[in-house]
């Protein structure tokens, strides 16, 4: 009995482009826009308050909002290579957790500045 050559299942990045790009997208918009945005107006209309996060305030201090924007990205990249590994692994789990995991996280960030901002 021969068996047939071992082919690998492409990554569903690969398969399914849109879906990929419309994940990372949504994480985009509300991880790295929303909550950017929502934190600098936040930092800049209502100075009396300060970060409520040590590591994002650390890096406030430390860098200003460069620090800022460069920890978000960091943890963006960092997101974006474990669902990339994940799809080439065939784990839907790791592939699909941090885009929606970013998303949730940076809708929520948004809202609770947004609301913060309103209400000061």
């Amino acid at each position: 009995m021969s068996r047939s050559p071992d082919r690998r299942r492409r990554p569903a990045y690969s398969r399914r482009p849109r879906e990929f790009y419309w994940l990372w997208i949504a994480a985009t918009a509300t991880y790295g826009v929303g909550d950017i945005v929502s934190t600098i107006a936040f930092l800049e209309y209502v100075p009396t308050v300060g970060e409520a996060n040590p590591v994002v305030a650390l890096a406030l201090d430390s860098f200003g909002l460069g620090g800022l924007v460069a920890l978000k990205i960091a943890v963006y990249l960092v997101m974006l290579w474990i669902s990339v590994s994940g799809a080439r692994d065939g784990d839907a789990f790791l592939y699909y957790f941090p885009p929606v995991l970013l998303t949730l996280v940076g809708a929520s960030l948004t809202a609770s500045n947004v609301r913060l901002l309103w209400l000061a």
